[in-house]
């Protein structure tokens, strides 16, 4: 198993660099915001609070050092590649020791590649941070097609499509034989289809969130009482699904428009999905960390073509795997942190989607796991591996032994 970062031609160095100009646009329409116009009642109850929002746009305007979060992208070793036509960008960091892993990492909505910066080294080099070298992986962290540094598809792709995008980049472009991959919120459904449609080369799979449906439904009383509290959780979380899987282009006139809206629309979503208490985000995620997401939307100007993603999976056919009630059949690891917006199902629900090989209940931690609990994350993303590696060394031994 060999990647083929270096003797691929196709495969192009890539630097992000935002001109002054476009620096000075974004500065002066936030500084020039209208606050004056806008009702400032309502807590975080309407959506993303007044009183917050005007503090992290002075913030932005007089403290925010974009360079600084410029240097910090450009400081991991990014590439471009043409894969199924798409240019897609991939952070990839070559893990230590002689074996490591290869381990894909997905994104979703509304992060980015961002999420998972403090993740990386000591996933490649975890001798580094006090672990073995046995754990390394090889890390590739891709923007999805569409999203942030990656090129848009030619039309909404959800993400089962996304899925076969990324299994190209792995096995095609890179030239892995097998891999891993990871992945929360929209990365927990490509994972699945990862899973699902590719498990020639996807050998397992751990996944942060629970975005899959069974065709038959909830069976036990405990199902039933999860879904209703689901579809209770849900009431106020779908709006803005319903207009991006409906009518996205309408909503992104404004948002490519005016970086302040933009902000409000993604902060709103780190707020609630996050592990916090009401208004009290930074308790999860820092200022730069909201920024520097919120920058890579504004600067790549991409927030219409990441919101496709809710309207290609709608005509892919939603939430359920599979009619026929088939599962994923490789390996599979949950990271169940307990704060998760989409609330994870009892394990007998999702046993019937996923084969389950691990399974850990979190003490604390949302949605977005890798920011607000890395060590957490990190730490059982090197369990499940280990669990594949002992699994497969037993049954190699098995094997040697019954041929002797």
């Amino acid at each position: 198993m060999t990647d083929r970062i270096e003797d691929n031609p196709e495969i192009k160095p890539f630097q992000f660099l935002v001109s002054e100009e476009n620096l000075e646009n974004i500065m002066h329409r936030v500084a020039h915001f209208p606050w004056h116009e806008m009702p400032d009642d309502g807590g975080w109850d309407y959506g993303t609070n007044f009183d917050y929002l005007k503090e992290l746009c002075a913030y932005w305007v007089n403290e925010f050092d974009w360079s600084a979060q410029e240097a910090r992208i450009n400081s991991f070793s990014n590439f471009k590649a043409k894969v199924d036509g798409i240019d897609m960008h991939f952070i990839f960091e070559k893990g230590s020791g002689k074996n490591p892993t290869p381990l894909l990492i997905s994104h979703g909505w509304p992060g980015s590649v961002s999420e998972f910066y403090d993740l990386i080294e000591p996933l490649a080099h975890p001798e580094r941070f006090g672990g073995n070298v046995e754990d390394a992986f090889t890390v590739i962290v891709p923007s999805l097609p569409g999203f942030g540094f990656s090129g848009r598809p030619p039309r909404p792709y959800g993400p089962r499509k996304m899925a076969s995008v990324l299994n190209t980049l792995m096995t095609d472009t890179l030239g892995y034989d097998k891999y891993l991959a990871q992945g929360g919120d929209w990365g927990g459904a490509i994972c699945s289809w990862l899973g699902y449609d590719h498990a020639k080369a996807c050998t397992g799979i751990h996944i942060n969130v629970l975005t899959m449906r069974h065709p038959d439904g909830p069976q036990t009383s405990e199902e039933k009482a999860w879904e209703a509290q689901f579809d209770n959780d849900q009431i106020m979380q779908n709006g803005y699904r319903t207009q991006q899987a409906t009518r996205p282009q309408t909503l992104s006139y404004a948002m490519v428009d005016s970086p302040v809206g933009l902000a409000a629309w993604l902060i709103e979503k780190f707020h609630d999905w996050a592990d916090v208490k009401t208004g009290c985000i930074e308790s999860a995620f820092s200022k730069d960390e909201l920024l520097t997401n919120i920058m890579i939307y504004i600067t790549t100007r991409t927030f219409n073509s990441a919101s496709w993603i809710y309207y290609g999976r709608r005509e892919e056919g939603g939430r359920i795997l599979s009619e026929e009630g088939h599962r994923v059949e490789v390996p599979t690891g949950c990271a169940v942190f307990p704060a998760e917006m989409l609330n994870w199902p009892p394990r007998s629900y999702a046993e019937r989607i996923y084969n389950i090989q691990h399974w850990t209940e979190m003490p604390r931690g949302g949605h977005f796991a890798a920011m607000e609990e890395p060590q957490m994350l990190l730490n059982d993303i090197r369990k499940f591996a280990q669990t594949l590696r002992n699994k497969n060394s037993t049954n190699t031994s098995k094997k040697l032994e019954k041929h002797l």
